[in-house]
């Protein structure tokens, strides 16, 4: 038994509720969001760090390594002449997409105490999926190359494709999106969540399209933020 092995044991609920078995495996401070950092697609540890800057260089590793022991994540090498290694879920790994899509909508309605730029574009990515109401895209079947600046990787860069009711996300932009937006994540959330008015970001410089505008507000009106929950007790 390594290491890392033991201390699971340790900690383990010793309950054989498939949700206790789950937490057993990824219940430990950070392991899910370094998944969910991961959901769009593979990372370099650098990458890993620059999207989660609260953690530190030691829990990563750790987090890592146990993800990759119980064949959450898989690691690998790039072809030359690259070379450098990266972390990608596997297929089982991939399955807690769901999974943090309902936590993702269930905590959302928590009363908010963190602004923007608290959020990671990938963390955005995954909220734009969760929040997108598929009844106001009825019919529509448009893309966008979607830029965002003022990260600590640079420029970060997704393809979203609207299609009847559908959205999907990948990371990279294609390059041939019909619109392109250049903002920054506290931007795209001020419009697309807190009804900041699109020619208002435009205007201030804080948002850049290249294509059509009126396409750009139809894709921030597809999301909504549900209402907070209520604290009290029901009568």
């Amino acid at each position: 038994m390594t290491i890392a092995s033991e201390q699971r044991a340790k900690r383990s609920y010793h309950d054989a509720c498939g949700a206790a078995r789950a937490l057993d495996l990824v219940g430990e401070r950070w392991t899910l969001l370094v998944v969910r950092e991961l959901l769009l697609g593979p990372k370099r540890f650098t990458d890993l760090r620059a999207g989660l800057p609260g953690i530190s260089p030691n829990v990563l590793s750790q987090r890592l390594d146990e993800l990759v022991q119980i064949g959450v994540v898989h690691k690998r090498k790039l072809p030359p002449p690259v070379g450098a290694a990266v972390y990608d879920l596997t297929d089982w790994g991939r399955e807690l997409d769901d999974v943090i899509v309902a936590l993702n909508r269930w905590g959302a309605r928590t009363p908010n105490s963190y602004s923007c730029s608290d959020m990671s574009t990938d963390s955005l990515m995954v909220t734009l999926r969760t929040f997108f109401q598929p009844e106001r895209a009825a019919g529509v079947r448009a893309d966008y190359d979607l830029y965002f600046a003022g990260t600590d990787s640079g420029t970060d860069e997704f393809h979203a494709v609207v299609a009847d009711g559908t959205i999907t996300i990948t990371r990279g932009a294609s390059g041939t999106g019909a619109t392109a937006i250049h903002t920054t994540v506290p931007a795209f959330i001020a419009v697309a969540f807190h009804g900041r008015p699109l020619t208002d970001s435009l205007s201030s410089g804080e948002t850049d399209i290249s294509g059509d505008s009126a396409a750009v507000a139809q894709f921030v009106s597809f999301f909504e933020l549900p209402p907070e929950c209520s604290a009290n007790p029901p009568a």
